[in-house]
Order: C-alpha cells, then sequence, then structure tokens
C-alpha cells in the first residue's frame, strides 16, 4: 500500500467519493420499488376499526393538488357510501367532533353563521 491511499477505501487521500450518500439511498430507493409490485391506487375501499364507532367500509378518492408547475399534493378523500350503517356511523363521529370542538372553544359557535 502506497502512502497515498487509505487502508478504508483504497483511494487516494483527498479524491472524492464515487458516489455521493444522495446518490446511494436513490439507487437503494430505486431498487426497493424496483423489487416490489408497486402499484397506484386511484380509489377503492377501505374497512377501519374505530374503538368507538366500531367498523366502517369507507371508499376513497385521492385528489391531486398542484402547487406548482413541477409539485403536486396528494389529498385523498374518505366518504361511507349513502344510506349504509357506514355513512350512520361516520356522521355519528362527525357530530362527536364537532361537539368537541363546539366546548372547546365556545366562542367559535358564535362565529359561525
Amino acid at each position: 500500500m502506497s502512502r497515498e491511499q487509505t487502508p478504508a477505501d483504497g483511494a487516494p487521500e483527498g479524491a472524492e467519493p464515487a458516489h455521493s450518500t444522495a446518490e446511494i439511498a436513490y439507487t437503494t430507493q430505486r431498487d426497493a420499488i424496483a423489487a416490489h409490485d408497486v402499484r397506484i391506487h386511484h380509489g377503492g375501499g377501505k374497512q377501519f376499526q374505530h374503538p368507538d364507532a366500531g367498523p366502517l367500509k369507507l371508499v376513497y378518492q385521492p385528489l391531486d393538488l398542484p402547487i406548482s408547475p413541477s409539485e403536486v399534493h396528494s389529498l385523498t378523500i374518505y366518504t361511507a357510501e349513502p344510506g349504509t350503517p357506514d355513512e350512520d356511523r361516520l356522521k355519528l363521529l362527525a357530530s362527536w367532533a364537532a361537539t368537541r370542538l363546539k366546548e372547546a372553544d365556545p366562542a367559535r359557535d358564535r362565529e359561525m353563521p
């Protein structure tokens, strides 16, 4: 081994590493995704188990919100099918949330028309 090499990597002293940490992380992530069957969901159904309301079968739909020409945020909207027990349970949860907000800030009720 010459004086210009380090035992850890074999590169001459002061030389830049062959790959940056970001390049290695990107390659690792890309390889991990390539090894799996990655699917994009455009909507569907999902089941939840709420500790108070019980089981909820909800449908969801993602909504892309453009922030700039190169950036988009995705908002996922969940709702229950109309006329189902799931809709009743979801409305119950909404009423509980509204009640808690009102109890936490009584002035909030006066502000709303």
